[in-house]
């Protein structure tokens, strides 16, 4: 199932959606670190790498993308004054 566009969305479950952004950003915290340590680990044993760059590239794109989610979620809150 596709998921609806934010601007479809009911009030109710813009509000349930920022609800659950809040416990992503532990999720999110969890991965990037696992990912940097990850990176780190490679490089004190193996020397720089693919697996030294390599999860710096998925923890960045994590990075960014729930950046870019998170700034429409709130943007969209914003223009319903629900914040």
């Amino acid at each position: 199932m596709a998921e609806k566009e934010l601007n479809e969305l009911t009030d109710q479950e813009l509000l349930e959606k920022k609800r659950k952004s809040k416990s992503d950003k532990i999720t999110n915290a969890v991965l990037i670190g696992l990912f940097i340590g990850v990176a780190v680990y490679s490089s004190v044993t193996h020397g720089i790498g693919f697996f030294t760059f390599f999860p710096l590239v998925f923890a960045g794109f994590l990075g960014v993308q729930w950046n870019r989610r998170n700034q429409a979620l709130e943007k969209e809150l914003e223009s319903r004054n629900l914040k």
